[in-house]
């Protein structure tokens, strides 16, 4: 497993000033094993926040996809696209995310869970629409990582593991690693404003630049997916203390099915509330309400420190003020 330290350096160093994004969440979710130590917020149709190895320190700003055709449009999932958001049951903080375009021409399906047993993040992801359209489809993950709880000082860097290309960033000896069960066709890391991948695919709806290191400033990963053989993927987003343990851990998560990882989450969180009164009948939901406020309740402890809460798993005014060096 190796660092690609070639001439291809990103320019626009250090980025511009790094934010939080809005503290109004849609979901949160998590595995209940206490040995998965990550858990993830969502809104306007993306992940936000990511929180490792405790539930008070996240460690990105947010992950989304990208999209254009190459010719006539270019859409962030945030931006552009209509998201309608669902539990994937009544018990279990994992979510299925559609967004859809606004013309009716593809949709980005998304169910989100956290490794029953380790610190991933898995996002199964199909795409549907027109197949005429869908070919022509280029789709791009681009993650903005906040490692140790801050903007700046994060380098991120093209990697090599097992055989394959992944796309990784360190800060103070906190690394992530992001690949997914297709391969990356194009790959780059860069400063955000300047060199990232959101700002090139904006200019002129194509990939023109692969940067193998970002190093020491605000910066965004981007690979594009290669969907070309297969509509449907899963992404992973590992953590870990060093690049061999957060590489093994997305190795190790995205060899296994995700219809079986999606099976033992559902299943922990089944038997976690069993215990619960039946009080469904009383209910106007069936009890749906009941269910999923113990759920986030329960998500809330933290993993490491039993007894420890707390009280949102959000960023108070994160859209707004800056997000400095190590501090909220």
């Amino acid at each position: 497993m190796a660092i690609l330290r070639d001439a291809k350096r990103a320019f626009g160093a250090p980025g511009i000033a790094p934010r939080w994004t809005q503290s109004a969440k849609d979901a949160i979710g998590t595995a209940y094993s206490a040995g998965s130590t990550v858990w993830f917020t969502a809104s306007a149709g993306i992940l936000n926040e990511v929180y490792y190895p405790t539930i008070d320190r996240p460690q990105i700003r947010d992950l989304q996809y990208l999209v254009t055709d190459g010719e006539s449009f270019f859409h962030d999932e945030r931006r552009h696209l209509e998201s309608r958001l669902e539990p994937l049951a009544n018990d279990a903080l994992g979510v299925r995310i559609t967004n859809a375009d606004r013309e009716g021409r593809y949709r980005i399906v998304k169910e989100v869970i956290g490794d029953p047993h380790q610190p991933c993040i898995l996002i199964r992801t199909w795409l549907e629409g027109d197949e005429q359209l869908l070919a022509r489809l280029r789709l791009f993950a681009l993650l903005a990582p906040h490692l140790d709880v801050g903007g700046w000082e994060n380098s991120g860097y093209v990697a090599e593991a097992a055989g394959r290309e992944i796309l990784t960033a360190e800060k103070h000896g906190t690394w992530l690693a992001m690949g997914a069960t297709v391969a990356f066709v194009r790959r780059s890391c860069g400063y955000v404003g300047a060199s990232d991948g959101w700002t090139d695919l904006a200019q002129d709806l194509r990939m023109d630049w692969e940067f193998d290191v970002a190093e020491n400033g605000n910066i965004a990963l981007i690979g594009e997916l290669d969907t070309r053989d297969s509509r449907e993927f899963t992404l992973g987003l590992a953590f870990g203390k060093s690049l061999h343990h957060a590489a093994t851990t997305l190795s190790q998560s995205l060899g296994f099915p995700f219809s079986q990882h999606r099976e033992r989450f559902l299943d922990q969180w089944g038997r976690a509330c069993r215990h619960l009164a039946p009080l469904a009948a009383a209910s106007g939901d069936g009890g749906r309400l009941y269910h999923s406020s113990h759920a986030l309740l329960l998500a809330h402890e933290d993993k490491t420190y039993p007894g420890a809460m707390i009280a949102s798993l959000s960023i108070p005014w994160g859209a707004t003020i800056s997000c400095g060096r190590g501090t909220w």
